[in-house]
């Protein structure tokens, strides 16, 4: 086992992104307006999927440093060897490499740049 994230595989970093970039959707969803579970969950998917995620990842690139889109670009190339439903193939490796970025920057305690990457999301609306 590694305790370095550096050495973790890209899918590895993106499984980890995956759950801190949900949570940070619906943290700023619930803190938005109190609303009814099942709204929240509609809310949440509407940012939570491969093609906000990839709409997201384009926008942040310009203000990447190199070892950040080093990750992205690590994760964006990973095999999944999975088939992605109802989106596109392109979209599903830019999400998986946007996750990477995410799971990377939580692991290594990046919590300020990280947020600062998401606020940057947030006020584009993702979608």
């Amino acid at each position: 086992m590694s305790n370095n994230p550096n050495l973790l595989s890209p899918l590895s970093l993106a499984f980890v992104g995956d759950a801190v970039f949900t949570l940070e959707v619906r943290k700023r969803i619930v803190l938005d307006k109190n609303r009814p579970v099942n709204d929240l969950h509609k809310e949440t998917t509407k940012f939570v999927n491969a093609a906000s995620q990839a709409q997201a990842i384009k926008k942040l690139l310009p203000v990447l440093s190199e070892e950040e889109e080093a990750i992205f670009r690590r994760g964006r190339n990973a095999h999944t060897g999975h088939t992605p439903k109802n989106q596109s193939e392109g979209d599903y490796h830019y999400a998986t490499g946007l996750e990477a970025l995410f799971g990377y920057l939580f692991l290594t305690n990046r919590n300020e740049r990280m947020t600062e990457l998401f606020d940057l999301i947030w006020s584009e609306n993702l979608g």
